[in-house]
């Protein structure tokens, strides 16, 4: 296979006039057997005969010729889509499936094909220069993705800045800003296991981008063909890419720091980025703004796609045990807290040394409340809120925010689908200077008009401060959660998913929401369902009679959300196939508000919690096993 300097499989026509007919009858044979999926067909036989993909096509007549039906299922089952976060999926050498060099390249492409002919959309479109921005981060093939992405985006008349070391996500939003760039491009997986990666594709206003947008890319994408590029080198040399760095890691820190609410520093903590880029980001913001008293954890500071000190290799901070090692090292030191970032460091999670000197990890949604708290009572102080200043969290995460927002006086805005893209269209679509603060319960926060994307440096600067105020009074994280819940009552929230991989998977997640829209569970552990709101049929159905009795028009998405009680407690369900992974995720919320005791509250709450989901796991499986 011919490859470019940069690295990446050429991408030319191969006409090689050998005949296909045998394998072409093999792959139709293996699909009425059942052997393949119709759309592994459908992508196998497009990559045999259009002659953009003659490069890959001896390892494809390979697989076909000796029967290697899973792998064949594997690498084509599906195209790859815009989810949540962009194209995400496993790497390969080749596939529709997968991330390799051409699906790299055609997305590349798609983008920029859809951006020129969509320049009339952006400021200055059509008048400067066409301007994109690309960066990576520290995951296996990254520079190779992101070189093959510049090269295509060059030869297409963009003008590339290029980051040529690992960045974080927040601070590629922040370029496409700064830099008044058409689009952007981050190579990452997030927080996928080594086998992954993605490309993440931003709008001019650097926000990941949104319908009608993706859809266009993805369209321009099937219909590339042949794709220009250019040699990675030769564009540097002759100004078609630039590389950039430091000067803009200076102004992205700075904008970060700008947007600090106290000047106390009293806190100690250690600090870990999972083998990703938080070092470049997280640990230059809070060493900048003086929190001296943050070390970094040597065994998972190096930049190391296979994450080989994070449990199980896994690295979202979302799963507790990704703390194990660090929080062993802070009993040792005696620290305040211990943080750690994803590696593309968009997200932040938090562990919080208790009365006892054990860690509790908080979750997301406890996270957002505190910093919301946090963020609002340092701007009321400071006379700097007004009750047109707005937050913004999204369907699933914690009702609390937005309790903790109507009792300073601001506007929640909370019908927002899954996604800080949908956040940031939001913020677009207001005022955006009172835009104060906004969280995902995925351990996403995001403050300031710097970037339009969640962002791991501002949360640990706001965790950061919160913990060093609280200190002073001789308390804790977790004191500050149980004041917030005596003034608001008790919430109890808890995300679970459930993987299903490969076209099987695909099918099973397909079967389960059909389910839930058509005959739905209506007592579920003690709770009764008394409604359903239906974001992508856009309608609230009663239950159980499962009719319609309102239209929502807006917005739209596969989501569903089931609200209920079981006796004192109120119930909230949210069911949604996963926007970047393989899953089926569900969103349980459990409020008690009337109860005469903390205790019993949350004894409560934790029983209804455990009911519910122990009936769900068994509807499930009756619905699968019929």
């Amino acid at each position: 296979m011919s490859r470019n300097h940069g690295g990446w499989p050429s991408i030319v026509s191969n006409h090689n006039g050998t005949s296909l007919t045998n394998d072409i009858e093999a792959v139709t044979a293996a699909v009425s057997r059942g052997q393949l999926t119709t759309a592994t067909g459908e992508n196998v036989l497009r990559w045999l005969n259009e002659p953009q993909y003659a490069p890959y096509r001896s390892q494809l007549l390979s697989l076909i010729e000796t029967s290697n039906f899973d792998e064949l299922n594997r690498l084509f089952w599906e195209r790859i889509p815009f989810g949540t976060g962009g194209r995400r999926g496993p790497m390969s050498e080749f596939g529709s499936a997968t991330i390799n060099a051409r699906t790299i390249a055609e997305s590349a492409h798609g983008l920029a094909v859809y951006v020129l002919n969509n320049r009339s959309q952006v400021p200055g479109g059509g008048i400067t220069e066409p301007r994109a921005v690309v960066a990576f981060d520290s995951r296996h093939r990254s520079l190779e993705f992101a070189q093959c992405t510049a090269c295509v985006l060059a030869a297409h008349g963009f003008h590339v800045d290029f980051f040529p070391q690992p960045r974080a996500t927040p601070e590629l939003s922040f370029a496409v800003r700064y830099l008044r760039c058409d689009t952007g491009v981050m190579i990452s997986a997030s927080h996928n296991p080594p086998s992954d990666n993605g490309f993440k594709a931003y709008w001019s206003n650097g926000g990941q981008v949104l319908p009608p947008h993706d859809a266009g890319i993805i369209a321009c994408v099937d219909a590339a063909t042949e794709i220009p590029t250019l040699d990675f080198d030769e564009a540097v040399a002759s100004g078609r890419i630039s590389l950039i760095g430091d000067a803009v890691d200076q102004v992205f820190v700075n904008a970060v720091c700008q947007l600090s609410l106290s000047p106390l520093r009293n806190v100690t903590a250690l600090y870990t980025p999972l083998h990703g880029v938080g070092e470049t980001s997280v640990f230059r913001v809070v060493q900048r703004a003086g929190f001296h008293g943050v070390s970094i954890f040597e065994p998972q500071r190096s930049q190391d796609g296979s994450f080989p000190n994070v449990p199980d290799q896994l690295p979202n901070p979302e799963r507790f045990e990704v703390f194990g090692p660090a929080i062993a090292e802070a009993k040792r030191m005696n620290v305040d807290l211990v943080l750690a970032s994803d590696p593309d460091a968009d997200r932040m999670a938090v562990a919080v040394r208790n009365a006892a000197g054990e860690f509790v990890c908080l979750t997301g949604n406890q996270l957002g409340a505190l910093l919301t708290d946090y963020v609002l009572s340092q701007r009321t102080a400071a006379g700097t809120l007004s009750q047109d200043h707005f937050v913004v969290e999204t369907l699933v995460t914690t009702p609390l925010i937005a309790d903790i927002a109507k009792a300073y006086g601001i506007q929640a805005v909370r019908e927002v689908l899954v996604g800080f893209k949908h956040i940031a269209a939001e913020i677009e679509g207001r005022r955006s200077d009172r835009f104060v603060f906004a969280a995902e319960e995925s351990i996403g926060f995001m403050a300031g008009d710097y970037s339009r994307d969640k962002d791991a440096a501002i949360g640990a600067l706001y965790v950061l401060e919160l913990a060093a105020e609280l200190k002073q009074r001789r308390e804790t994280l977790l004191d500050r959660l149980d004041q917030l819940y005596a003034r608001h009552g008790y919430f109890l929230e808890q995300t679970l998913s459930t993987t299903c991989s490969g076209p099987a998977g695909q099918a099973r997640i397909r079967q389960i929401m059909a389910a839930f829209r058509k005959g739905p569970p209506t007592v579920v552990g003690g709770c009764v369902w008394e409604s359903v709101r239906d974001f992508q049929q856009h309608e609230v159905r009663s239950l159980p009679s499962n009719r319609v009795v309102e239209q929502m028009p807006i917005p739209s998405g596969d989501l569903l959300i089931f609200s209920g009680r079981s006796r004192d407690c109120l119930v909230t369900v949210a069911v949604r196939p996963s926007g970047t992974e393989p899953k089926i995720k569900f969103y349980y919320f459990i409020n008690t508000r009337q109860q005469p005791t903390a205790l019993i509250a949350r004894e409560r709450a934790a029983e209804c919690l455990s009911d519910v989901q122990s009936a769900l796991k068994v509807w499930m499986n009756e619905v699968s096993e019929g």
